[in-house]
């Protein structure tokens, strides 16, 4: 029991590295969209991932990949440790009317939890990833948390556009999970010998069949994606803070979306690159999400 609990937060960070992993460059290319990189603000997706390895090689499909590895291993424990932990206060506090309202609160506040104890890597990731190869500001992650707390505000400065992080993923983590859970029990309850089988783990527990939890991962991330999509582009562009020439213009949340829609609207301002999100997040939600109920198996925990 001892030995599960210990290596049962790591297991479902490293679900989380394994999705990312997938999806770095389609990550890499979606940054550079959404803030308007003026090497690359007249291209559209795929011509952005084709036009990256012309000019900066194929590694620089990667670039900022370091920083995420080392904040997407805590964040994915965390989040996910976190949910388990919500979800038992929220049942037994009798907060919300129904499982899947119990499902959304704890999803929602895992979200918010592992978002904010991992702020400061997503920063020096955005900052690194931004980067054009020649104009290089950060030299390594080292380098960029130095530049950022001399010359930005100290220790603040790490938490520039945390206001639309933490509103964006309430909806985003609250509807993943929310989604996931409900597509779950509703395909068990309806279709329990189609769609599900027996846990390895514990014979008198269903649970879905591989491509199937695929299936809802995927379904999952992509409703969250597009509701709390907006506020992702207006996270990004805080992010960047000086880094961008326009940054006078984005200092608070609602500032920053009022001049992207006025700027440039919604189709190529607060929804650009959405289309490169929804092929980056289904094989990524759809990863993390099996390789966690797959986990579950393994440290019998069904």
């Amino acid at each position: 029991c001892i030995p599960s609990l210990f290596f049962f937060p790591s297991w479902k960070g490293v679900a989380g590295c394994c999705a990312k992993t997938t999806t770095a460059p389609l990550d890499r290319v979606k940054i550079l969209l959404q803030a308007h990189n003026h090497h690359y603000k007249h291209l559209g997706v795929f011509s952005t991932l084709c036009a990256v390895p012309k000019k900066e090689g194929y590694l620089g499909l990667y670039k900022g990949n370091g920083a995420m590895m080392i904040r997407i291993f805590p964040y994915g424990a965390i989040q996910f440790m976190a949910f388990d932990q919500y979800k038992k206060v929220v049942i037994k506090k009798q907060l919300g009317i129904s499982g899947h309202v119990h499902r959304l609160m704890a999803g929602s506040m895992a979200g918010i939890t592992a978002v904010i104890c991992t702020y400061p890597l997503d920063m020096v990731r955005v900052r690194l990833a931004f980067q054009v190869k020649g104009e290089h500001k950060y030299m390594g992650i080292i380098h960029a948390f130095k530049m950022i707390y001399t010359k930005e505000g100290g220790f603040s400065g790490f938490y520039r556009g945390l206001m639309p992080t933490v509103v964006g993923m309430a909806p985003y983590a609250g509807f993943s999970f929310f989604t996931f859970g409900t597509l779950k029990s509703i395909g068990l309850a309806q279709a329990p010998n189609l769609l599900g089988r027996p846990s390895l783990d514990n014979p008198d527990v269903l649970v879905l069949k591989t491509h199937v939890n695929l299936l809802c991962g995927g379904i999952a991330g992509a409703i969250a994606q597009t509701i709390s999509y907006p506020l992702d582009v207006t996270r990004r562009r805080m992010q960047l803070g000086a880094v961008l020439p326009d940054s006078e213009k984005c200092l608070t949340m609602v500032q920053t979306l009022k001049y992207v829609y006025q700027q440039h609207g919604i189709r190529r301002g607060l929804y650009r690159g959405l289309s490169l999100n929804y092929i980056r997040c289904i094989p990524s939600q759809a990863v993390a999400f099996t390789t966690y109920e797959l986990m579950k198996q393994f440290l019998h925990l069904n």
